[in-house]
Parts: C-alpha cells; structure tokens; sequence
C-alpha cells in the first residue's frame, strides 16, 4: 500500500480560492515574497521530502521506538539523517525572524508545511515542532543576547526546544508546581526540579536542546502568579557562544507508551542546571502562553494529520477490497465480489472522513490567516479583531479536530475489517499516535472550559459575538442564491441556537459556577460541528461559482458540493443531541453521591 501522498491539489483549493492567500499576503507588510508561485514551488519541495524521506520513517518508528541508555536517548534508524537534510535544505528558517537568520515567510505557511510533515510522520514532525513553540516564546520575550545565543541556532535548526511544564503532583494544574530556580552571582539561576512528559526531551538529532522551563523564584508567591520563565540549555556554552560541558539536567527516563514512539517522551531532571530568565520575574505564566497556544494549534494540526492519514489509506483500500455484492446488483461482473466502497456504509465512514480531513483544513488555514494578520497588520483595529477570533478558535479547533481526528482514524481502520488490527496495514498505528492529540496542551475538558468559561461567559459574550456575526452576514448574503438554501438554512439555525445556548448556560451559571463544567464539552464539540459547518458551506459557495463559471476539473469541485451535502445532512445533525445533553445541566451528574460510586 502506498505511503502518504501530500493532498495538494485540496491544500491550494483552500488557500487560493476559499481564503485567498495569495491577496492575504500582499495585503500583509513583510510578507509581499510570498507570492502564489513561490508558495506553490514551496509546498511542492515539501511534498517531496515528506513523501519520500518521512513517511518511510513512520513504520520505523512505530517498531523501533526510541531507547535510553544511561540519560542517552537515541532515535529510530533514519531520524537523525533525515534530521540533517531537514536542516540543510533551510526548512526551519522558512518563517522566522530574517534579523535572526530566518527567512521571513509567514507562519501560515509553516503551519501548511506542518500538515505534511504531521501527516508523513507524527513523531519525527514533533522535533522540529517543538522548536517552533521554543522560537515563537524567545521572539515576543526574549532580549537580545538571548535572541542572538539561543534564537538564531533554533533558527538555523542546529539546536532544538522543548517545553518544561507538567511536574510528577501537578499535570494542567501548573500553580502547583515545585520546580525551583535560585539565583546565581552571575545573574544566572540554578533551576532544580523534575518535568515529565517532556517531547524531544532528549534525543540525539542535534547538538543541544534549549528547554524552556516554568520554574519559582524563591521569594515568588503561591499559584500561577509565582511563576517565572528560563531557558535551560542541555548543555552549557562558551563565552563564544559555542557548546561547552554539560549543563545540569538529564533525562531520567522515557515513557512507554501507547503511540508516538518515535518521539522521546521524556522525565527530565534538573540538578542547580544553570538557567536564565524569561521576560520579568513571577509573569512566566503569561510568556509561556505563547509557547503553549503556538502548541495548540499545532496539536489541532494533528487531529486533521491523522483524519487525512486514515483517509487516504482506507479510500485506496475500499477501492481494491472486494466483499460482498452490492445490495442494488453486482458491480465488478468480473471479478467475484464488488469492491467495498459501493457499499453504503463503508462510504458513510470514508466521508466522515473526507469531510473531518477536508473542513479541519479549511478551519486550520484560516486560523493561520489569523495569525499573520495578528503579527503583520499595521491597522490596531484589524489586528484586535483577528486576536479576538484566534481566540474564540484555538480551543476549538484544538479540541474538536482532535476530537473528530480520532473518529476519523478509527473509521479508517474500521474500513479494513480485521486487516485494520494487523499492524502491516498501519492503520492501528494512525489510531495510536492519534490518541494523545486528545491529552496534549490541556484534555479536551480543559479546552471546552478555556472556550466556554474564559473566552465566551469570561468576555461577556464579545468573543463569541464576532464569530456569530461573520456567519449570520454570510447566511443573509447567500440566503438566496440558488443551489445554496441547503447549507444556509441549517447553518443559520445552528447559528442562531448556539447563541441561545449559551445564554441558557450563563443563566444557570449565575445559580452555579458548575454548570459550566457540566456543559462545556458538549458547548465545545456544537461549536465545532457548527463551525465545520460555516466552512463547508463556504466550500460549497465556492465550487458552485467554479462549475457555473466553467472549468477542467469539474469532479474536484462537484465532490465540494456532495460531501458538503453529507456533512450538512448526517454530521451537523449532530448539534441536535448536544443541544439536549447541554440543557440537561448539572442535576444527573451530580445527583450520586461520591461512595456511590464504589463497586
């Protein structure tokens, strides 16, 4: 079966001709070199190298996993070597800081460069991942000589980061934290402590590691508003600059785990390793957000990597696989059975599927526009608007994309009967490594509280108004335009109901701050379903002025139009369920008492 192929005739559909890219960049100060043909030529190259170096990995990774010897983590047959050609041909300076080596391109187009290295190879992908999160967090709050040491070898791609936050007692609850940082005569400090699940940890891909670590100052105050930020090198450097010794920190172990296991996922400990400050003291919490909500949206990335992945395998499967006859009359006279994609449920899995890898794609990219807009736009008012909506999106799209990235993944799976369980077909891979999408940055029930109690009750509705508004101008604007009444009346409704639902919400929270709790899943997952759905009926928009306007590729614009069809139809409904389970409230779950809960 054959590996990953990058999907980049979708991928242009969706910057080119429904968000528009390439006006988006020349509308952008410092973004005007990446024009339609260079991005293109781009994501081209791109496609090559995940293609044919990343994706053969992925099975090598999987069986292989990572060992540790002594605090020495070695990776998998090839990641290294393909570590180095990552780094010659210049990928990690695509969209960084030019002052700082980078290239300057916009983030957008890293994070459609994530996709296809997500989507090739999961764990090889979180390497370099992690040290865009590391670049991100020194460029907003960093000075200078930190930018110069640590930002421009992050850049070139010849070190690499993590990030240093979940210790042993506290896992989302970071005020707990004990990490401790002592200040030094030199103006360094000496950070002790233990951080576990700490990706790329330790690895033997480059020559140091540059971990950002939350950590308390000795006078700091109890909770989050005690904790300071501090770049911890793996090792120590030179007054040149250079790699020295050894700094005082090591991996104590690695996880053994359910998938991923080409990615260290490592216990790292701290011994008075010599660390230096991050941004103002006790405001650590605050720069690492950066760091964090960089993650997120990387995090949602994998939720479509692995619904694109499950796509594309079991798509080529039910084409090949033949089972059965076709209930309506045979298919494949020629052969002794039908193919399995004619029968209707194997394509009722097959465009969940398409529909969850195809719409998150839309929802991803144009995050991404969001962020561009929130670093380059000289307009403050463009800029406040974009913050806002970015805001009101990354827990959605963290949380929901994983969330359907899993369903997708196992539907793909489910699509192969029991060759998906055997691992040759890599199927049972997909459904592993996609599994921690759902825990990484913060579960999903922490994303639907970050969405429902902080974003949407916490801004007193404004977050969520200017999202409701963008899709109530466009169902006004396309309410009658023929061919299209299928997808705004419903997308409308949907509209509408979540605004209600939320005021629903916020008059029970008054009585109760836990119905928040109670409700803030199910208000998360109907704010994505509905969401998804604003996006594909954009798609749909945009396929049917294609066909009507005339062109080569009909089949590619008429498959718009029916697999939005199908999410509008059999996905959306879903919102109808949620809207009961949200106005339930918090009486059933809190009704037993806690000893009842003993068997």
């Amino acid at each position: 079966m054959a590996e990953y192929k990058a999907p980049l005739r979708d991928m242009q559909f969706v910057m080119n001709e429904l968000l528009d890219y390439p006006a988006h960049y020349q509308s952008l100060p410092g973004c005007e070199d990446a024009t339609q043909d260079v991005v293109s030529a781009i994501l081209e190259e791109s496609a090559k190298f995940c293609e044919n170096v990343l994706a053969p990995l992925n099975r090598v990774g999987d069986e292989e996993g990572c060992k540790w010897d002594d605090g020495v983590v070695t990776t998998p047959t090839g990641f290294k070597e393909a570590y180095q050609q990552y780094v010659e041909a210049g990928w990690p300076s695509m969209t960084a800081d030019v002052n700082y080596g980078g290239q300057g391109l916009p983030g957008s187009l890293g994070s459609i460069l994530s996709e296809m290295k997500g989507c090739a190879n999961w764990s090889w992908g979180m390497y370099p991942g992690l040290s865009h999160g590391a670049k991100n967090t020194l460029e907003e709050h960093g000075n200078e000589e930190q930018k110069q040491t640590y930002l421009t070898k992050l850049i070139d791609g010849s070190w690499t980061g993590t990030m240093c936050l979940t210790e042993p007692h506290c896992g989302t609850d970071l005020g707990m934290l004990r990490t401790k940082a002592e200040p030094n005569a030199d103006g360094s400090y000496a950070v002790s402590g233990t951080k576990i699940f700490i990706s790329a940890g330790e690895h033997d891909m480059a020559e140091n590691i540059v971990h950002i670590v939350l950590a308390r100052l000795p006078d700091a105050p109890a909770g989050t508003k005690g904790i300071s930020l501090f770049i911890v090198p793996k090792m120590n450097l030179n007054e040149n600059g250079e790699v020295a010794d050894r700094n005082g920190v090591h991996c104590g172990s690695i996880e053994h785990k359910m998938g991923i296991h080409g990615n260290a996922t490592c216990v790292m400990n701290f011994d008075n390793a010599k660390g230096y400050l991050i941004g103002e003291p006790n405001k650590g919490l605050m720069a690492m957000f950066t760091f964090m909500n960089t993650a997120r949206l990387g995090t949602a990335i994998q939720g479509l990597a692995h619904a694109e992945v499950g796509y594309q395998k079991s798509l080529e499967y039910a084409r090949e696989r033949l089972q059965m006859r076709s209930l309506s009359g045979v298919k494949n006279p020629e052969g002794p059975a039908d193919p399995i994609i004619v029968h209707p449920d194997v394509r009722r899995m097959l465009l969940t599927q398409k529909a969850f890898a195809e719409g998150g794609r839309m929802m991803i990219y144009y995050g991404a526009q969001l962020v561009d807009t929130m670093q380059h736009s000289e307009d403050e008012d463009e800029r406040k608007a974009a913050d806002d909506m970015l805001s009101f999106i990354t827990p959605i799209a963290k949380a929901f994309l994983t969330e359907t990235g899993f369903e997708a993944a196992n539907l793909g799976l489910q699509c192969f009967g029991g060759h998906g369980f055997i691992s040759e077909w890599g199927m049972e891979q997909n459904v592993r490594d996609c599994r921690i999408s759902m825990l990484y940055e913060g579960t999903t029930g922490i994303q639907a509280l970050d969405l429902l109690g902080r974003k949407v009750l916490g801004s007193g509705g404004e977050l969520l108004k200017g999202y409701t508004k963008m899709v109530h101008k466009f169902c006004q604007a396309n309410a009658d335009v023929e061919g299209l009444q299928e997808f705004v009346a419903p997308l409308n409704e949907v509209n509408k109901e979540l605004g209600e639902l939320t005021m629903h919400i916020g008059g029970k929270a008054m009585e109760n701050a836990d119905e928040v709790g109670a409700a803030s899943v199910d208000y998360l997952m109907y704010s994505g379903y509905a969401m998804l759905g604003y996006f594909w009926a954009l798609a749909a928009k945009k396929a049917q002025e294609t066909l009507a306007e005339g062109t080569t590729d009909e089949a590619f614009y008429k498959a718009k139009i029916s697999t939005a069809r199908f999410y509008f139809e059999r996905i959306l409904p879903r919102t109808n369920s949620l809207a009961i389970t949200i106005k339930a409230g918090l009486g059933n779950l809190m009704e037993l008492d806690e000893e009842h809960f003993a068997f």
